[in-house]
This record gives C-alpha cells, structure tokens and sequence, in this order.
C-alpha cells in the first residue's frame, strides 16, 4: 500500500511535499523517481501521486485528478472531552481520530481532577498525535484539538450550529438510537453532530440542566459505568455504526 502524506500545495497536476514529511520519504524510506504516494490535501480529497524530483528539504510530484477520501464518514463529528488525568486524553484523541472524529475540545468542569497546566504546549503534542493517527488511518482530513475550555459554561456557550448535541450522562437518558435515527442535516449538508463526555468524576446535576438548558439531548450509555476514556470511544463507535 503506498505511503500517505498530507500537502496544501497541490496544483495543476504537480504538488509538492516539505517538511518532515518529505524528509521521512527521501531520507528515512530511500523513495525515488517513479515511486508513488498517496497524497491529501487535508479537505477529503486524495490523488495518486508519481515522484518526479527531489529539491532542498522537499520532494515534488505530478498528480492524477483527485477523488474524494473513502476513509471519511458521512457525519461530522466534535467530541467535547472533560479533561483527564494522566495520558488518557492522548489516547481519546488518537482512537478518537481512528473512529472518525474531526474535531476534539476538551474542558475542565467541577469533578475534573486534572488542573490546566502548559496547556499550550500540551496542545501542540495533542495535534502532533491527532496528525500522526490520521496519517495512520488513512483519514482525508487533519482533525484538530483545540485549547480547553475553562468551565461547563464554556461548554454550554459552544454548542450553536450542531445539528445534534449528545450530553452522556451516568444518570441515563433518552435511546441514542432514537436521537440519531430522528436527527437530519440542514439543507442537505453533513450532519453535525457534537458529543460531550466527562472527566473521571463526571457531571455536577447542575451541569446536567445546564446541558439540556444549551439544547444539548440527554443519552445514556447502558447500565454499567464506563471510564472517561471508554465512554468517547463507545459513543463514537455507535455514531459512525
């Protein structure tokens, strides 16, 4: 299976590869001239790509006509993650990115335990691992991870222009089933989709009205507790199912 890249510079049958990258693929995997990649432009579109030279830290080719990425899901999916401890949000964001999602914001709510600490830095490591993972997987599209919100209020301000908002309660709530049979995209488009899960300690009940206060419907996810870093995976699984 040929190797896959991303690049912006695509153009007029001819891209170009720089960076890492193209020293991963001259340096590190010995390609030359005639070989073929995959390369996306990072908006669901591939092309079948033949090396046709080799510059300073860069590598260029000529392209085939592009066709959409099979790899990406009919819905677009923003996982809203409370923030754990340890590396466990690391691995949210990578399975996460494996099982189709596109977008991850985590936050702190009352029952985090974690505290914001070099969340910027903690953020570039975040995208590093969402981009290695899609390069992985074979997504057509770079998911992002953006900087935590500070609150449960935060949250509740964010959920505008979803089609659907699935707050995972422990307390239960209505067929996820139901809610995503019921649920249609505006005027044709992808369907939105947002789901909140918690932290290890989980939702304060005054979060919870909250929730369905922003419009946010209200799932449970069967009836044994699942860990902060299960529960996003199971709710993603059953979303793209």
């Amino acid at each position: 299976m040929p190797h896959r890249y991303f690049t912006t510079e695509i153009a007029d049958g001819a891209a170009v590869l720089r960076g890492s990258d193209a020293h991963h693929l001259a340096r590190v995997m010995r390609a030359k001239q005639g070989d073929t990649v995959i390369l996306c432009d990072g908006n669901a579109v591939e092309y079948t790509a033949t090396i046709t030279g080799f510059g300073d830290e860069c590598v260029e080719f000529r392209v085939e006509p592009g066709y959409p990425s099979a790899a990406e899901p009919s819905v677009e999916v923003t996982l809203l993650a409370g923030y754990p401890k340890q590396d466990k949000l690391e691995q949210i964001i990578k399975h996460g990115v494996e099982l189709g999602c596109t977008h991850f914001i985590p936050f702190f709510s009352r029952y985090c335990v974690a505290a914001p600490k070099k969340e910027e830095q903690k953020n570039e490591r975040y995208n590093r691992i969402a981009f290695e993972a899609a390069k992985q997987c074979g997504r057509g599209v770079l998911p992002d991870v953006a900087l935590p919100l500070p609150n449960f209020g935060a949250v509740c301000r964010s959920l505008a222009g979803y089609d659907l908002v699935l707050f995972c309660y422990e307390c239960g709530g209505e067929p996820l089933r139901q809610l995503l049979a019921e649920t249609k995209p505006a005027d044709g488009k992808k369907l939105k989709i947002a789901i909140i899960t918690g932290a290890e300690g989980g939702f304060a009940a005054e979060e919870a009205e909250m929730a369905a206060k922003a419009g946010a419907k209200t799932v449970g996810l069967g009836p044994r507790i699942l860990r902060c870093e299960t529960a996003p995976l199971a709710v993603l699984s059953a979303v793209m199912t």
